[in-house]
């Protein structure tokens, strides 16, 4: 009887033995499972937040400086304003009661101004008022075309207005009136976001593999 005994004894231990290496492979299985959904909730707020972020930035870098014309006296300037007031006023030498064309380039999505002439001035000898775009690489993917407005201007401040279709118009503003100017979204850093779903996997327990396998 001792034989049976032993064999009974090992068939035993080994059927405990599978059971608790079937229990710890199934532990890890749920556990990388539940981390793996830990990170892929975190990834997707990160996403959530990237797309959000997309939506605005484009539309609030535009608002954070405005450009500006201002008739007084007869004379044009272009006014820059930025959200601590007016950054800069720059003297033109053209008669706003003529044409007045304010050249525009679409670069990167985004709506820059080039510079300003009127009628009797060639366009090569316009303002130019942002000295990167004295000439445009139109080459490059990013730059897509150009735009320009014109009429003639009375006194008063003069804004440019853009259209939902993309199209450019001049309108004359009050002095009262103000754009509302945005500073640029935030941008997190989304490395925290790793290091946060990193912890948060780390951090996980037998009872928290249990209920998420369980389902509670």
């Amino acid at each position: 009887m001792q034989v049976p005994s032993v064999f009974k004894v090992l068939n035993i231990a080994a059927l405990t033995a599978l059971g608790a290496l079937g229990t710890m492979f199934g532990y890890r299985f749920f556990r990388s499972e539940l981390a793996a959904a830990v990170y892929r909730d975190r990834l997707e707020q990160a996403a959530d937040d990237y797309r959000q972020l997309a939506s605005t930035y484009n539309a609030a870098v535009r608002r954070t400086a405005v450009t500006e014309l201002l008739v007084r006296d007869g004379a044009l300037r272009v006014r820059i304003r930025g959200l601590s007031g007016v950054l800069q006023e720059i003297p033109t030498p053209f008669d706003p009661r003529g044409e007045i064309y304010i050249d525009y380039v679409v670069i990167d999505n985004r709506l820059w101004i080039r510079r300003v002439f009127d009628s009797r001035t060639a366009p090569g000898d316009g303002l130019i008022v942002d000295p990167r775009f004295i000439n445009v690489e139109w080459n490059v993917e990013q730059a897509r075309y150009g735009k320009a407005v014109y009429r003639s201007l009375s006194e008063g401040r003069w804004v440019v207005t853009v259209t939902g279709d993309g199209s450019l118009g001049l309108t004359r503003a009050d002095d009262g009136d103000t754009v509302e100017l945005e500073s640029a979204p935030p941008v997190k850093d989304y490395d925290q976001v790793v290091e946060q779903a990193r912890g948060q996997a780390d951090a996980i327990t037998a009872r928290d593999v249990w209920n998420w396998a369980t389902g509670r």
